[in-house]
């Protein structure tokens, strides 16, 4: 659930008094200071609405029947399109809101209706719950939401029972934990939602599933530190409000990505507790479950979504900046005040040449790092975030601010580098310190592992191995250029193969086509391009299936892609639950199934322990061996004077150096990549994929002339190395420019002294 409720109501709204109100009798001290905040004997308040002509601050006090009433005071101002006052008498746990007056002109965007009551945007907490009915909206809608027909008129029913309020909070916390400040050399990101990752849990008790301090529970933590993981990357858990089409279905937005406020957690996450004990409490919880990760060695990176809010397109509800200043906070078509542009493909899209917008976005943000304590951001949609109008560029005020900013600069910054507007592909143009989302390594990965195999078992050819080279060695044609030599380096690359978005990794090679017919589409929604294999056959095997000889090989595949995704130069990334091999029975898009589609099943038994081991080991080999991880862009020549190697070379099967006619024939599916670890005071690298559906003799390369030392092959179920006896393992030394035998779509990895 969310902030919202599940089923489309039916309101019995009052109309809407405009009682006398007097004016706030001080001055807040710090105007340019948005929010509610405790100041000496109350609080001071601020908010923006440019536009309006009156903006009253609303106590709302509840009665023990569950009624509500109001108190009424005028702000003061406006200065710069604030209005702000100082209200003594006001404590902690106050709800409120504000009741904007103004110009009623929807062909001019401007939509002021004091009948609704409004969220303050800047509300660190929130209470009560969004109902989804006519009177959340200012202007006449039907029972079904549509505007009525004809020019659009003010609605006059109060919204203040079916919305959320705001809630006056005392935010300090004695319990913070210093962030770890893991190097972005040493990280290695798990994206997670804070319900999926332990409503299924057993370790976890009962009462503390799917909430923050599930999170923070010794069994998940005693996980993640096993997996080895440093970074934890939730969902959002921005107080949201789901999309309306799916309230009517009976369904939720459970992802998130629709948000009420930027600076309030997502209350319903909560355990039930901290619900019933109030605001304070949820908060108190959130910021708990950073201390205690924080104090694990983990850090917390959140998914952020500043790029569009939860009051959808126009006719959509009037529920807190629509109400405040819809046309200074939303983008609108430059000749047609009343038409918003939809970049991102939620219905609106904020207006990021707007300080004001700039400004919320930089405060919640400051806020969340600063206050909350978390590490870092991944930014939903960012390209929107860097739009002037219609254009982005890299230069955008909004991440200049952030680069330059001494709190936010120093924490994790992360884009998801497109949106839905034009020239929305983005992926290694945004600035340093911020890192991209790298949807060509996961393509191009998918595509040698998967879709080229799938391709050749039906007698066709796939890609040629440059591409696959250029996302092993770091994406330098992405990643290289920039304001400095070398551009932002390899680790701005974070490297996926999944993500919430899209098939699990145990799906990946499971299913060709999506399944997504729980989400009530008709199974239209979700990508087509998955660069999937389902081996022969189309999802689950039992063991005893007359097809089930294509289990292994499907095992294999997986750890042939994390083998892949841990070696390549970059920031990795897993999604939660593919380190045991969870499945959406080929659901690529379950944005709305909050149920056992999207939470782990925490089978760890049998092969789903195996993989987990797997998993484990090759985050442990990779934080061993820095060699496995290279801070630079590789030059193909030696790194210092001291080394005979080149920092990188690239070997075909015979062992022989790859030549331009070898890079471009499609037919070749054996490469060898070898990494000089003496730039890292490390062992040399060596590392063999055979990508061809037969099993292929490979010459390792010369190197200096050491041995290799095989230390992973994603032909073993489990990493431990196979034994003829139990005294003489196999296969763990080979000598350069011997031949070994490589299973077919295999890979290795050796270390040579």
């Amino acid at each position: 659930m969310s902030t919202a409720s599940l089923l489309l109501g039916q309101s019995t709204a009052e109309p809407y008094t405009d009682t006398p109100t007097q004016r706030v009798p001080g001055h807040a001290a710090n105007p340019r200071r948005l929010g509610a905040h405790l100041v000496g004997d109350g609080i001071d308040v601020a908010v923006h609405a440019s536009r309006a002509t009156r903006v009253d601050l609303c106590l709302v006090d509840v009665a023990p029947d569950g009624s509500l009433s109001e108190r009424r005071f005028r702000l003061r101002g406006p200065v710069s399109g604030v209005w702000h006052g100082h209200l003594p008498g006001v404590r902690a746990g106050q709800r409120y809101g504000f009741r904007v007056h103004g110009r009623w002109d929807p062909a001019s965007g401007l939509l002021h209706n004091p009948a609704k009551l409004l969220l303050d945007p800047y509300a660190r907490a929130l209470a009560g719950s969004v109902e989804l009915v006519p009177a959340i909206h200012a202007h006449v809608v039907g029972e079904d939401l549509a505007p009525a027909d004809g020019p659009w008129l003010p609605d006059p029913s109060d919204s203040a029972p079916f919305v959320a309020h705001a809630v006056v909070v005392d935010d300090t916390f004695d319990g913070a934990v210093p962030p770890p400040r893991v190097p972005w050399s040493e990280t290695v990101l798990y994206e997670a939602h804070v319900r999926g990752l332990t409503m299924r849990l057993p370790e976890v008790p009962r009462e503390l599933r799917g909430t923050y301090a599930g999170i923070a529970h010794p069994a998940t933590i005693a996980h993640l530190k096993r997996l080895g993981v440093t970074t934890v990357e939730l969902l959002p858990i921005h107080a949201n409000f789901p999309e309306p089409f799916l309230t009517a279905k009976g369904l939720t937005n459970y992802w998130g990505y629709n948000t009420l406020g930027f600076f309030a957690p997502e209350p319903t996450y909560a355990t039930r507790a901290a619900q019933e004990a109030g605001p304070a409490a949820i908060l108190a919880e959130v910021k708990g479950m950073v201390s205690l990760l924080h104090a694990a060695g983990l850090e917390v990176v959140l998914d952020v979504v500043y790029n569009h809010t939860c009051e959808g397109g126009e006719g959509g509800p009037s529920l807190s900046l629509r109400g405040l200043d819809n046309t200074g906070y939303y983008l609108h078509d430059g000749t047609t005040p009343a038409r918003l542009v939809d970049v991102t493909g939620c219905g609106n899209s904020l207006d990021f040449r707007r300080t004001r917008v700039v400004q919320q976005a930089l405060d919640s943000l400051r806020y969340w790092a600063g206050e909350v304590g978390v590490d870092g951001f991944r930014f939903d949609l960012a390209v929107t975030l860097g739009r002037n109008g219609a254009e982005f560029t890299p230069h955008h005020p909004f991440l200049v601010a952030m680069a330059t900013d001494p709190v936010l600069s120093a924490t994790k910054l992360i884009s998801e580098p497109w949106d839905l507007g034009p020239g929305g592909w983005r992926t290694g143009q945004f600035p340093a310190p911020m890192a991209d989302w790298n949807d060509r390594f996961r393509n191009t990965v998918r595509s040698f592992w998967l879709a080229d195999p799938a391709a050749a078992a039906k007698g066709h050819t796939g890609h040629d191995l440059r591409d696959l080279a250029t996302r092993l060695s770091g994406s330098a044609d992405l990643f290289g250029s920039g304001e400095v030599p070398g551009g932002r380096g390899p680790f701005a690359s974070v490297n996926f193969i999944t993500a919430h978005d899209g098939f699990t990794l145990a799906d990946l090679v499971s299913y060709e086509h999506k399944h997504n017919e729980a989400n009530r589409e008709g199974n239209r929604d979700g990508t087509d391009d998955n660069r999937s294999w389902n081996h022969g056959v189309e999802g689950p095997l039992p063991p005893d299936s007359p097809a089930a000889e294509i289990l292994p090989l499907r095992r294999r595949s997986m750890r042939n892609l994390l083998g892949t995704l841990l070696v390549s130069a970059g920031t990795p990334m897993l999604t939660a639950g593919d380190e045991i091999g969870r499945s959406q029975g080929g659901n690529n898009n379950p944005y709305c199934q909050d149920n056992e589609i999207s939470w782990i099943g925490w089978n760890r038994e049998g092969w789903h322990g195996d993989l987990l081991h797997t998993v484990s080991s090759l985050i442990k080999l990779r934080s061993e061996h820095p060699v496995l991880r290279p801070g630079r862009f590789a030059s193909g020549r030696p790194a210092t004077d001291d080394d005979v190697l080149p920092d990188l070379s690239w070997f075909n099967a015979a062992g022989e150096a790859m030549t331009a006619q070898a890079w471009h024939d499609p037919h070749g599916r054996v490469l060898q990549m070898l990494r000089s670890g003496r730039p890292a005071g490390d062992l040399d690298a060596l590392v063999v994929l055979n990508g061809s559906l037969d099993q292929q003799a490979v010459t390792l390369p010369p190197g200096r002339g050491a041995d290799y030392e095989l230390v992973w092959d994603s032909a073993w179920e489990r990493p431990a190395l196979p034994v003829q006896a139990e005294t003489e393992p196999l296969g763990m030394v080979a000598s350069p420019g011997e031949a070994v035998e490589l299973e077919s779509l295999s890979m290795r990895i050796y270390l040579a002294g």
